[in-house]
């Protein structure tokens, strides 16, 4: 009934879809394995992608061929980009989407892709023999064959919802938990654990007074996710901001003793950064107001998305709480908030491309290992389904080292680092974040794509070496461009900037750190007019590459220093238990983990730099 294929893949929420499509880009025959063909690609919590480091990590995946930038662009209702009053390392781009076509496009893309076939049944177990994966058994007891198989369960695995005092099976609002797969893992010698994470109730729009709340509209000139021509957003949606008040936090409190948060129902850890309504008003019990973002799930729906109200708590406490919230006096609930409890496995048993110590050419990714975000999940799919593809080959890895991508950093905290909680990327976790900015991404990261072999590089290439060519051709303008006192010395005036005395160079005026090129454009014609043969992306990269190359040469010779590390590689099978000078805990984890360079040992928690040294002499280095 089915060939034998490359790669299945287990699960097509984010992770699955990124993961089918890693691997079908580079050549892999690959079968989709959903429990429901009309939930693919479902957003099961927040109608948005992006967000602070979340928005680098989309630009990422997309830089690498993936599409959750592309759907996203197709999609998106609301445009921001995020944080424009700080750095550029720090701007990050965030769109609202429509989730019915959100889901929609992704899985038109995925139809039209020749290497990808589907499959609608739940996953009951791996077939394993000789700590080799062969393929997947199905509930029907149907066994497939695979070279590889990349494991994106979500929240399904043995998935709990919670509801005050109600507990329901599943792996999301109506649909059930997964089975069999927990079990035979742990039988395999694979340590378990447990997560929690929650949503929150959708209201009717239609009974909300949007008067009495804070409009919050997009960007005047809406940007895209994806490198390549996506449409432009028109006719944006406007989201709504709003507060919870000390009645509102004295209702929520009368529902506490029913609490599967407080009651000790629920014993899995969840999102420090993204707590539940009534998480907060107990840890933050001093704060007066909670802000609520209040978010449209579509064009075509009245359904609203209660961004910051989380809960599992009773539906009546739910339902009477929310309608105290200024705009909600009427509101209707269509459903419940609700928690949910699944498992994960915690990633320091996988190796840095994501295949798994104990079993070859398994791979996890998304939240089996622990992540929360839609965009953290989607770029360990595609890490995971690309490197599935490369194993059966015996090809090279993939593996994106810290200081040229976050998609690296997020690898190597997961299975170096490990989680007890649900991991969320920030800027802050990144230490060459200067480097590893949104605009950049596909300088970075397309030719690493392009050598792979993946498929559609070509295009994308172009448009890299035109980006490059033409930010270049601008800092060599604007180094030679002088400018007269009598052209500029008004607008510094009015900004209380020192003004001219002599004709200087562009590039001097551009350093100030209170000026722009948008600034300049509007009073210098001259460069509006050179500006204006160029694109938006080419002349933001030349002005950053310009206002910030001290800041950029100095992390870049950081990275410099810090790389000779990860050069030093280490084998497979270094026995280091027979290195006595290594301190106990180094040899257990070293031994458990299997760092494949110097740095990657460096970063293990528990191998001190003593650790390190031993390492080094031992090598001769």
């Amino acid at each position: 009934m089915f060939p034998k294929y490359d790669v299945i893949v287990v699960g097509a929420g984010h992770a699955g879809c990124e993961a089918a499509v890693a691997a079908a880009n580079l050549g892999s025959k690959v079968l989709l394995v959903t429990m429901n063909m009309q939930t693919i690609a479902q957003m099961s919590c927040n109608p948005a992608m992006g967000g602070v480091a979340k928005g680098q990590i989309v630009r990422e995946i997309d830089a690498l061929g993936g599409y959750s930038g592309i759907v996203t662009d197709h999609t998106m209702v609301q445009f921001r980009m995020l944080n424009l009053s700080k750095g550029p390392a720090m701007w990050s781009p965030r769109a609202q989407s429509d989730r019915f076509e959100f889901a929609k496009v992704w899985r038109q893309m995925l139809e039209a892709h020749p290497n990808i076939d589907f499959w609608q049944e739940m996953v009951k177990g791996l077939v394993v023999k000789d700590n080799r994966v062969k393929g997947v058994r199905t509930g029907m007891g149907l066994e497939i064959e695979a070279a590889a198989v990349v494991l994106t369960n979500g929240t399904f695995l043995n998935g709990i919802i919670h509801i005050g005092e109600k507990q329901l099976g599943g792996g999301r609002a109506g649909e059930k938990a997964a089975t069999g797969i927990t079990e035979q893992l742990i039988e395999l010698g694979f340590e378990a654990g447990r997560m929690k994470t929650g949503t929150p109730p959708r209201v009717d729009g239609r009974t909300l007074d949007w008067s009495r709340m804070e409009v919050q509209p997009g960007d005047e000139q809406p940007g895209r996710f994806s490198f390549t021509e996506t449409p432009r957003l028109t006719n944006q949606m406007p989201c709504h901001i709003t507060y919870t008040d000390p009645k509102v936090h004295e209702v929520l409190r009368t529902g506490f003793d029913r609490s599967p948060m407080f009651n000790g129902r629920i014993q899995g850890l969840g999102p420090r950064y993204c707590p539940s309504i009534e998480d907060k008003i107990d840890r933050f019990a001093e704060r007066d107001r909670h802000q609520l973002f209040v978010e449209p799930e579509g064009r075509d729906t009245c359904e609203i998305y209660v961004n910051g109200f989380s809960s599992s708590l009773p539906e009546d406490v739910q339902y009477k709480a929310l309608r105290l919230i200024p705009g909600f006096e009427n509101a209707k609930m269509f459903r419940p908030g609700y928690a949910i409890e699944y498992d994960f496995f915690p990633p320091t048993q996988l190796k840095i491309t994501l295949e798994t110590h104990l079993v070859k050419n398994l791979f996890f990714a998304g939240q089996i290992n622990g992540t929360t975000g839609y965009e953290e999940a989607a770029s360990q799919g595609l890490i995971a389904g690309m490197n599935a593809h490369l194993a059966i080959r015996e090809e090279a890895p993939l593996v994106l080292k810290r200081s040229e991508a976050y998609i690296g950093v997020l690898v190597d905290d997961l299975v170096n680092k490990g989680t007890k909680e649900p991991y969320r990327m920030f800027t802050s976790r990144a230490e060459y974040r200067i480097l590893l900015r949104q605009d950049n991404a596909d300088l970075r990261l397309s030719p690493i794509a392009h050598k792979l072999g993946v498929a559609g590089m070509d295009d994308r290439m172009e448009r890299v070496h035109t980006k490059a060519h033409a930010a270049r051709e601008i800092e060599r303008h604007l180094e030679s461009m002088s400018v007269h006192p009598d052209q500029i010395n008004g607008y510094l005036n009015q900004l209380g900037s020192a003004p001219l005395t002599q004709k200087v160079k562009l590039l001097g005026i551009l350093l100030r750190p209170q000026i722009g090129l948008a600034d300049l454009r509007a009073v210098l014609p001259d460069l509006h007019t050179y500006l204006g043969a160029f694109d938006e992306e080419s002349v933001n990269l030349a002005e950053i590459n310009m206002k910030y190359a001290g800041y950029i040469k100095k992390e870049q010779e950081l990275v410099d220093k810090m790389s000779r590390l990860e050069e030093v590689n280490l084998h497979d099978n270094l026995d280091y238990g027979g290195l006595k000078s290594l301190s106990a805990e180094a040899r257990e984890k070293l031994t458990r983990m299997k760092p494949r360079t110097i740095g990657q040992a460096s970063r293990i928690s528990g191998v001190s730099p003593a650790d390190i040294s031993v390492l080094l002499v031992h090598l001769g280095r």
